[in-house]
């Protein structure tokens, strides 16, 4: 089961205000870093208007949080060949194959 990324940080509260500040004609927003680390923002968000409000959401990536996975399976031991036992070089493989 997957452990909650925030887990042990300090919670952002719900009622959080910030300014909007002014960038050329548009306008944006400082985010404080207890909201990244919740959301696991990075570089590239996606926005979008839903019942007057702005929802900010990570951009789907494929992969994403996979070497976090792979180093918890090493660190469980988890990371091992599950076919080891059926697998054996032959003769040949360990008297004349080169390595």
């Amino acid at each position: 089961m997957r452990q909650p990324a925030n887990r042990g940080k300090r919670q952002a509260s719900v009622g959080t205000r910030v300014r909007l500040v002014k960038m050329g004609s548009s306008r944006g927003i400082r985010l404080p870093r207890v909201f990244l680390d919740q959301a696991e923002l990075d570089e590239e968000v996606e926005l979008e208007v839903q019942d007057g409000q702005v929802v900010i959401r990570l951009v789907p990536r494929p992969r994403r949080g996979w070497e976090k996975q792979f180093d918890g399976m090493t660190a469980r031991g988890d990371d091992r060949l599950l076919d080891s036992k059926a697998f054996s070089l032959t003769g040949w493989d360990e008297e004349k194959w080169v390595w």
